[in-house]
């Protein structure tokens, strides 16, 4: 089992929500990426999402293509973005890591060496954008074989049918795509989240998260008032870039932005 059922219980017993940070792995250099996902648990994350540089990032706005294009600049592969999580590992135990990402790298290292080389390494869960659940069930078998969950996304036009059957392949939590459209893109409307959140809840017991347009403690507090999970992720991607400088800096800033969410929405 991954580290993704036990974290959500403790957050449900403990009357909170979940807050996922995404930072792209090896931006804007692959010395910061693990000193960040500590410096992110430190500031109240409870499950990080690490992005797999990819050349052809078709849902990411431009703030987190701009971040896959620095991180490509080094070279840094699907491998490195494992050990990263490998080293993470060494002195955290504890805290979930979902893969999200693209099918290629994936596809290219052969879906059950990928599943044993990512669970080896710490990895609890994958979310590849461009994976249909009618086309998973080879990736999904050779997953599940090693304990690793599979996340699947809704958008604010999935009918009922279509969730039903989403709900059915994924494990870990359902992840609600709030906007219309790429990353960082658009103005976040709660009461249409409220509404697309209930029908996935008809439909499952997993945690939904919610994801898109959430910039901000007001924007995140106000998404854990009708969701399991807040995940964020090019408004910490945009302070990356602009502390790209210092890695200090980067810390400071993401860790800032993270603590301001989760103390908004532990408040409500």
């Amino acid at each position: 089992m991954s580290r993704l059922g036990p974290c959500f219980e403790e957050l449900r017993n403990a009357g909170a929500k979940a807050l996922i940070p995404y930072v792209t792995a090896g931006d804007p250099d692959p010395s910061v990426t693990v000193p960040l996902m500590h410096a992110m648990v430190a500031a109240g994350a409870n499950i990080i999402e690490l992005g797999v540089p990819f050349s052809d990032p078709m849902a990411e706005g431009p703030v987190i293509q701009r971040a896959m294009e620095r991180a490509l600049e080094y070279e840094v592969s699907l491998d490195d973005v494992l050990e990263m999580v490998r080293t993470f590992r060494k002195t955290d135990t504890d805290t979930p890591v979902v893969l999200m990402g693209y099918l290629n790298p994936v596809e290219v290292k052969g879906y059950t060496d990928f599943a044993r080389e990512a669970q080896a390494a710490g990895v609890d869960a994958v979310l590849l954008v461009d994976m249909p659940p009618e086309e998973a069930d080879d990736l999904l078998s050779a997953l599940y074989a090693h304990e690793l969950d599979m996340i699947f996304l809704v958008a604010p036009t999935t009918d009922e049918a279509r969730i039903k059957a989403i709900t059915a392949s994924g494990r870990g939590f359902i992840y609600y795509v709030s906007l219309k459209g790429v990353t960082g893109a658009g103005h976040l409307d709660v009461s249409g989240v409220t509404e697309q959140v209930a029908k996935i809840r008809a439909q499952t017991a997993l945690p939904v998260g919610v994801g898109f347009g959430i910039k901000d403690a007001e924007s995140a507090a106000s998404i854990a008032h009708v969701a399991d999970a807040v995940v964020v992720g090019s408004a910490l991607v945009r302070k990356i870039e602009e502390n790209a400088d210092s890695a200090d800096n980067i810390n400071s800033s993401v860790a800032g932005l993270l603590a301001e969410m989760r103390a908004a929405m532990d408040r409500c």
